[in-house]
């Protein structure tokens, strides 16, 4: 297609790996860049500035997660992991640290770049700091006056479901983990209630998905937490 112009870091080891992926970008207009390592990745990404960092979680110098929370202390780069690892206690471990998708090897190139335009899409249109509403199906969120309406109708929402809508929006296409909304919206000292978030979850969807047993916006990742799905254009 050709039609994607950012700047990408791949970090992996596995050379034919690097190049399935390095091949995969390039044919879709992608400018690429390649790091071996943690110690190269963290150049790279320094003097480069990608749009998206795709990261092995395995590599010959350090843990892939230990070099998450580092780049996290200086860049909100997108980052997509890819690995062996397939657990969701490595995968939650992953994104809690500041990951932002996770893809389990092997993978093909239409799910790889499934999950890129995603990241491209929220690293060159983020929601604006100062953006006012949200805006999804024929949902409407008034971020000023904490409004949700539909098709011009209020719906009422608790203050929980609101803050689970709000920050779930504002982070399209990233999965966040439970561990993530318990700490946003009821504060540190709930990592356990879990239940807490998958109930109001359920309650929020019945209001503003248009099937709730087939969500289109606010979708899980089993075991893992949830991503929030804004529609193109």
């Amino acid at each position: 297609m050709g039609d994607i112009h950012a700047r990408v870091l791949i970090v992996e080891d596995e050379v034919d790996i690097r190049r399935f992926v390095r091949l995969t970008l390039e044919s879709e207009g992608c400018e690429v860049f390649e790091a071996d390592c943690a110690k190269r990745a963290l150049i790279e990404a320094g003097t480069r500035r990608p749009d998206v960092i795709v990261l092995d979680l395995g590599l010959p110098d350090g843990d892939g997660v230990e070099l998450i929370r580092e780049i996290r202390t200086w860049s909100p780069v997108p980052i997509v992991v890819l690995s062996a690892r397939s657990s969701e206690g490595d995968k939650i471990l992953a994104l809690d640290a500041g990951a932002d998708d996770y893809l389990v090897k092997p993978f093909g190139a239409g799910e790889l770049m499934a999950r890129m335009r995603a990241q491209f899409r929220r690293h060159l249109h983020q929601t604006p700091s100062g953006e006012t509403e949200i805006r999804f199906g024929e949902i409407r969120v008034d971020l000023l006056n904490r409004l949700v309406e539909r098709q011009g109708e209020p719906i009422h929402l608790t203050p929980i479901e609101y803050k689970l809508l709000t920050h779930l929006a504002k982070q399209p296409d990233r999965v966040v983990t439970h561990h993530q909304l318990l700490k946003a919206v009821w504060g540190p000292g709930h990592d356990e209630d879990m239940h807490y978030v998958r109930v109001h979850m359920a309650n929020l969807r019945k209001k503003v998905e248009l099937d709730p047993s087939k969500p289109q916006h606010l979708l899980t990742e089993a075991g893992i937490g949830y991503r929030f799905v804004r529609p193109r254009g």
